[in-house]
């Protein structure tokens, strides 16, 4: 890529060759925490040694994985019965697949599009967000590819491709369906249907829910949008973008890796996860395994992580967090300008985080603004409090606040 400095062409490649080093370690020392936990109750019982397995198991865990974890949803609970449900792929590119979560019931619910965020996590970061909604409705889901492991012959993969995608798994799901964005996918999906709604396309949703999303990310900026326009776009491509090296299928490919906006999320806030950590390693002291289990998932979760095709990250930063593109009425799909005025039939639902320090409380809430031909009747917008950024979509009160405001809208307008 044009611009990129030589010193981050190797970033890759040294984040592995210390990957690499790691791995023998990290081996032995899952070799000891299982043998130290095994020893008869007389022995494993012991301070010492429990301080000893527990520390084996954190350094076993000192890792980040760039395979996308299963979502191990085969059952959910509707109407007072368990229906099983399985998992099947519907349409695919190179960068994405489109994943069915078909109920074995005949009374399925509404269909409903999950576009699921690309911004350094697997679409696994939605699982419980699948798993409530599959509960009354029939759902399928964005399941974005890691671009490392997408050859470079395969080609671009920027804003208008991922927008390109939305159209086409609506088209998948057929018409009829509704749509829902969490996070990073507000913006494109607004976009997607706002071409879907201008061309009169039939698989235009019936409804759109936009969840903690930057549609006009100048409104309450967070350290997020601070981080965006402290430097050029230039910076950026000099200093985060690396090379896929020769030993994954997307060798050669530019990428914004995934290692490096984890590394970013948990600079935000590294008192919080370091008191995690201390907490995990107390609780695998105490044997308290419940509570350690529930740690050490979430975190399993978290430091899976995806690599971003490089013209998607920079056209992101440039767009959405720099130039503001969408919300100016600037951003064009195919050499056209991004109308969502013409969105006139689609209802709207903008849902914020009272604490979301990702996405600013307002800035979902500017789509309402930009739908401007939208009848008052077709939009709602809801601002759940006590919750944080990942509040609106997971958690106690995502289930019991949230989602029946969102189930409630998707009925309405099915």
């Amino acid at each position: 890529m044009a611009g990129t400095v030589p010193g981050t062409l190797v970033l890759y490649a040294a984040y592995q060759a210390h990957d690499d080093l790691m791995t023998p370690v990290r081996g032995l020392a899952e070799v000891a925490a299982r043998a130290l936990t095994g020893l008869p109750p007389c022995v494993s019982d012991q301070p010492g040694v429990r301080m000893l397995a527990a520390g084996s198991a954190m350094l076993a865990r000192a890792q980040f994985t760039h395979e996308r974890p299963a979502f191990g949803i085969t059952s959910v609970r509707s109407g007072g019965k368990t229906i099983q449900v399985e998992e099947r792929v519907v349409d695919a590119t190179p960068f994405a697949t489109l994943l069915h979560f078909a109920k074995d019931t005949p009374s399925v619910g509404p269909r409903v599009l999950l576009v699921a965020p690309l911004s350094g996590h697997f679409s696994t970061l939605v699982r419980e967000t699948v798993r409530t909604m599959s509960r009354d409705h029939d759902v399928f889901l964005t399941d974005w590819h890691n671009a490392r492991d997408v050859a470079l012959s395969d080609g671009r993969f920027g804003l208008e491709q991922y927008i390109g995608h939305v159209m086409r798994f609506l088209d998948s799901v057929g018409p009829g369906a509704h749509v829902m964005a969490v996070c990073q996918p507000c913006g494109p999906v607004l976009a997607a249907t706002a071409v879907m709604s201008e061309a009169g396309a039939a698989a235009r949703p019936r409804s759109m829910t936009l969840m903690a999303g930057p549609i006009d990310a100048r409104v309450s900026p967070t350290a997020v949008n601070d981080l965006a326009t402290e430097h050029p776009l230039e910076w950026f491509e000099q200093h985060v973008i690396t090379t896929v090296p020769r030993r994954y299928p997307g060798a050669g490919r530019d990428v914004y890796p995934g290692f490096l906006q984890v590394a970013a999320f948990l600079g935000m806030n590294p008192q919080r996860h370091v008191h995690s950590h201390m907490q995990l390693y107390r609780d695998l002291v105490d044997g308290d395994a419940a509570s350690a289990e529930a740690t050490a998932s979430f975190y399993d979760e978290y430091f899976a992580v995806l690599d971003m095709a490089a013209e998607f990250y920079l056209e992101t930063v440039d767009q959405v967090f720099q130039r503001f593109t969408l919300a100016r009425g600037e951003q064009t799909y195919e050499g056209r300008l991004v109308d969502p005025s013409a969105i006139t039939r689609t209802a709207l639902l903008t849902i914020e985080g009272e604490r979301d320090d990702v996405c600013g409380v307002g800035q979902t809430l500017a789509a309402h603004d930009l739908c401007s031909r939208l009848k008052p009747f077709r939009k709602r917008h809801h601002l759940q409090p006590g919750v944080g950024h990942y509040g609106v979509f997971s958690g106690r009160r995502w289930e019991a606040q949230v989602y029946p405001i969102v189930r409630s809208v998707i009925q309405a307008n099915d």
